[in-house]
């Protein structure tokens, strides 16, 4: 097997508490807002989150001095130190932005106890070693999050969304704690770094083994929000924009942060990773697609979340471990921002609508763009080191990356001066240059370089993205074309998988009834959406 049979070094217990600081500061502000009025409880969570950022500086500047290891059920490594510094970070940044947003409204105590709550349960995730211990913190992260989103319970649509959301995260606990089951009768413990050790010194890894990280993985599909389970993400836009913003301060997310943590095993069973590799591009595929018909900002956004999920999970699926967790922090500092900002946004579409509308691209531009695009990744993938014919799972993702540049190139072929098209090309060579850069900065934080998945399921990668882009653009040089007219009403549904999904469990699970019903409010449980009324021309590229 490639797994390394080493387990984590001890360290000293001092190391180990103020790694776990954070979530217990976290845990006490949340107790202390609970017994104080709005402006008080305001007051203890700015503390409290600044507390915990630099806790968590305090843990990285240790994991330097003093290096990684285990103690006390705690894990200290690099990986978690960056991750709870972003949580920290994000959290920090969300308590301040909601006050003044929720200024007046009811029940600004509870939202304070709530935030804090699920800071705390996803900051003991990053630090824990144990795998009980991570699920329940999992778990947990998921409760205190529900009490968010239904913080406007007079909303329907925010209700139905949660419900599903509540739904789906049970049905995910209980495949984690029947994972931990499993490998503890399999491997006697349950210490992450134990199992991984004790595995590795295996030939081949266990029946039972096996069957637990394909529940892992089945745990995380329904957590990320992956096709058909996504409906909640992108009806949770009810809920405060603070709260949308939240769920990328590694709650969404937090799926791809597990994955790394077992990123060894994960390599050993290709069920695992198929279901990753095949769900996770399916839903980056077809939530691109939506995007291009969506005109809410928060909608947009929400469906951007929904297939930058499905590609992160895809990279864990190809052993790309190092670069899910770039896509982890760097996703999660966009979105959050991108939330926080929206009203921004709306304003620049508003001034973008009063310039003339750009041409649509020739297909002889497209194809010297793309060309272009792919020979530059090329070259930044050959300077940092990767060799044609080795890790071809990288040499398809640089090739996305390559195609995701593409329209910077092709505006630098239309630019209005030299100048200009110059320096799109020299950025869009930098920004590939970074990828690898960075590829190879983190490639010994997560995981032994050889837990690789044995199966070629890049291949099913390339496929899936070169559709995607011809597709994209097709509907782009030809919004008013009979393939976008034929695409529109089902691709702006999502497939309408979501309605499908919707009817069957509210059937079991009914959604809760609002406290107040506004007047002639309903939700949708059966049934599907009707086909929209929109343009089709309203297919738009997605960023």
């Amino acid at each position: 097997m490639s797994i390394s049979p080493n387990e984590l070094p001890p360290v000293p217990v001092w190391q180990a508490a103020l790694a776990v600081a954070p979530a217990l500061a976290s845990a006490l502000g949340a107790l202390s807002a609970s017994r104080a009025d709005a402006a008080a409880a305001w007051r203890t969570a700015r503390r409290a989150l600044t507390l915990v950022l630099l806790l968590a500086v305090a843990a990285l500047a240790a994991l330097v001095v003093a290096g990684r290891g285990q103690a006390l059920g705690v894990r200290i490594d690099a990986v978690g130190v960056v991750v709870a510094l972003l949580v920290a970070f994000i959290g920090w940044v969300i308590v301040r932005y909601s006050q003044p947003y929720l200024a007046g409204e009811r029940g600004e105590t509870g939202y304070v106890r709530w935030l804090l709550v699920t800071l705390a349960a996803v900051l003991l995730v990053v630090t824990s070693n144990h795998l009980l211990v991570l699920a329940l913190a999992w778990s947990a992260t998921s409760l205190a999050l529900h009490r968010l989103l239904t913080f406007f319970a007079d909303r329907p649509a925010a209700l139905a969304a949660a419900h599903k959301k509540f739904v789906l995260g049970r049905v995910a606990d209980a495949a984690m704690l029947a994972a931990c089951a499993l490998l503890a009768l399999e491997f006697g413990t349950l210490h992450i770094d134990a199992v991984v050790a004790r595995a590795g010194a295996l030939d081949t890894l266990p029946a039972l083994a096996q069957a637990a990280v394909v529940l892992v993985a089945a745990a995380v599909l329904l957590k990320c929000a992956q096709l058909p389970f996504h409906g909640w993400l992108i009806q949770v836009m009810e809920a405060p924009t603070p709260v949308s913003a939240l769920l990328h301060a590694g709650v969404v997310n937090l799926g791809g942060f597990v994955l790394i943590r077992l990123a060894p095993l994960v390599a050993e069973v290709p069920l695992a990773a198929g279901l990753l590799v095949v769900a996770g591009a399916l839903t980056a595929a077809v939530a691109a697609l939506v995007m291009m018909t969506r005109i809410s900002i928060k909608v947009t956004l929400a469906w951007s979340t929904c297939a930058q999920m499905g590609f992160m999970l895809m990279q864990c699926g190809l052993g790309l471990w190092e670069m899910a967790l770039l896509h982890l922090v760097a996703h999660s500092l966009y979105k959050a921002h991108a939330f926080l900002a929206a009203g921004g946004v709306v304003r620049h579409a508003l001034v973008q609508q009063l310039a003339p509308a750009a041409p649509p691209p020739t297909p002889a531009s497209l194809l010297a763009a793309a060309a272009g695009s792919l020979l530059m990744t090329g070259i930044a993938a050959l300077a940092f080191g990767l060799r044609p014919g080795a890790q071809p799972a990288l040499w398809v993702m640089g090739g996305i990356v390559g195609l995701a540049l593409t329209p910077m190139v092709q505006g630098s072929l239309r630019g209005t001066t030299t100048g200009a098209g110059a320096r799109a090309v020299a950025t869009a060579f930098a920004l590939a240059c970074i990828y690898f850069a960075l590829h190879t900065l983190l490639r010994g934080w997560v995981a032994p370089a050889d837990a690789m998945p044995a199966a070629p399921w890049w291949i099913v990668v390339a496929v899936a993205f070169a559709a995607l882009f011809a597709l994209q653009y097709t509907v782009t040089a030809r919004p008013n074309g009979a393939l976008a007219a034929r695409l529109y009403p089902w691709v702006y549904g999502g497939l309408f998988l979501d309605e499908r999904f919707s009817h069957t469990m509210f059937r079991l699970w009914p959604p809760p009834q609002p406290r107040t019903a506004p007047a002639g409010s309903q939700v949708l449980v059966r049934g599907r959406s009707a086909a929209p009324q929109s343009n089709p021309a309203n297919f738009r590229r997605a960023a």
